[in-house]
């Protein structure tokens, strides 16, 4: 569905999860040097694009991306911006790729199933592709951190692990959480509107 014909419904829940994920962002597990971060935030960006799809999940997270950039910039070439802020966070709502899967799953009353079948492979694709866009910044732009005679590559693929580590708590969270709102009316919306 192109953007022009989102309802405003769709619009306000991206605008929450946005809010919800720079919340999530200050309640940090742990801090790295250089600007990443362990925590929950992608939780709310993959929740959207769940429910709503791969557009809406990647407007989410792109919209995050730039929050983030407002409020905690670590700049070093307007390339690198992109990488690491509208990009990397806006590939998270590829986990809305598994968008009809977890859908069938709720209303079929098998959410608890659509836990491993959707939200675990969206999470393993979301987090995946943030990583990617992260350790090539740190390739390009990050390269003289790497301590010496460590590749680049070794080093950025290390440091940027923290990916991964949140992606644990996200899915442990959203096994808690998505089926609770199942059971809660979650997520129901009219057909045209979560394609």
């Amino acid at each position: 569905m192109p953007i022009r014909q989102f309802p405003t419904q769709i619009f306000v829940e991206i605008a929450l999860c946005i809010a919800l994920a720079a919340v999530l962002n200050a309640v940090r597990i742990f801090q790295m040097p250089y600007g990443g971060t362990v925590s929950l935030v992608m939780l709310p960006l993959i929740v959207i694009a769940l429910r709503r799809g791969v557009l809406a999940g990647m407007i989410a997270g792109a919209g995050y991306g730039l929050i983030e950039l407002m409020i905690e910039p670590m700049i070093v070439h307007p390339a690198q911006v992109l990488l690491d802020y509208p990009l990397a966070f806006g590939a998270l709502g590829l986990a809305g790729i598994f968008h009809a899967k977890w859908q069938r799953g709720v209303l079929a009353n098998r959410a608890k199933d659509a836990i491993w079948s959707a939200v675990l492979p969206a999470v393993i694709v979301a987090t995946f592709a943030r990583y990617v866009f992260h350790a090539a910044s740190g390739y390009i732009f990050f390269a003289e951190y790497a301590p010496e005679g460590q590749p680049v590559i070794v080093y950025t693929l290390l440091y940027n692990l923290f990916v991964p580590v949140s992606a644990l708590g996200v899915f442990a969270a959203a096994a808690v959480v998505l089926p609770a709102l199942a059971r809660h009316g979650f997520p129901q919306s009219d057909s045209r509107s979560s394609r």
